[in-house]
């Protein structure tokens, strides 16, 4: 028991330590340098990680469960789209198209949007707002509620976005992660419960980690407006530059365009 319990606490660690990795911070960077709340942002970092939660379970256990093999070429381009993803954020983030699809898919009015909701039995789709005069009962009466209004605040596009971008960032480092549980850990269950661990601790580090990025760009957002456009072009020049380098290492020094690539799971 003592061993099983060594084995979560090292892996919720190392998860938060995981979260910091320099292609990650720039990713989250690019994607809050537009949010105007640190709770929304903090959200975001939790939707990364369970992104990358994802693929990390479901790759790393085929991967220790069925000794699966990752050929080099397979491995480098798990690891080129991370570049890729990074240089699309940052392209957006220049051109200021994340804003204009952010405006779009997310609710005008604040407190007004339309959503499935249930009186009793019966579930429809309705707009409404969440104040005392304007719905039918109290919002904070279900967990529900609490979750219709801050996912309803977000939209579509900013939830689906940090999702998918774990989920890339994911399919990179899933390899090493695993292959580094099955060099310590010899029982396959202990090692796939290393890896939930792994990813529950990611996510925490990562809202941890967005939270406080948020924090300049909301602070600027009212009181800077110049600043606060700095800090969106940086953000997004960082992603931008680290994408291609990411994309030359894994396309030109490892190999991947040539016929003889070589991956390292790092």
């Amino acid at each position: 028991m003592i061993t099983l319990l060594s084995i979560i606490a090292l892996g919720f660690f190392l998860g938060m330590r995981h979260a910091t990795d320099p292609d990650h911070v720039i990713a989250v960077t690019t994607i809050v340098s537009r949010q105007r709340s640190i709770r929304q942002a903090a959200l975001i970092g939790v939707l990364w990680g369970l992104g990358h939660t994802i693929t990390i379970l479901v790759v790393g256990s085929a991967i220790i469960l069925f000794g699966i093999v990752i050929p080099a070429r397979v491995g480098l381009t798990m690891e080129l789209s991370v570049g890729l993803m990074l240089i699309l954020l940052g392209i957006l983030n220049l051109t200021g198209i994340i804003r204009g699809i952010t405006e779009s898919l997310t609710p005008s009015q604040p407190g007004h949007h339309s959503h499935p909701h249930g009186h009793g039995d019966y579930v429809h789709i309705h707009p409404h707002g969440h104040g005392p005069g304007k719905h039918g009962h109290p919002e904070d009466a279900t967990p529900v509620g609490w979750m219709d209004r801050v996912f309803g605040r977000m939209g579509l596009y900013q939830i689906v976005r940090p999702l998918a971008v774990g989920i890339v960032h994911g399919l990179a480092g899933s390899a090493a992660v695993a292959l580094l549980v099955l060099t310590t850990i010899r029982v396959p269950s202990w090692a796939v419960v290393y890896l939930l661990v792994f990813g529950i601790g990611t996510v925490a580090g990562m809202m941890l980690i967005t939270a406080a990025i948020a924090v300049p760009f909301t602070f600027s957002e009212n009181r800077f407006a110049h600043l606060n456009r700095g800090l969106g072009l940086v953000s997004g020049l960082v992603s931008l530059a680290f994408g291609l380098f990411i994309v030359y290492q894994m396309g030109f020094v490892n190999g991947l365009f040539s016929h003889n690539p070589t991956w390292i799971p790092r």
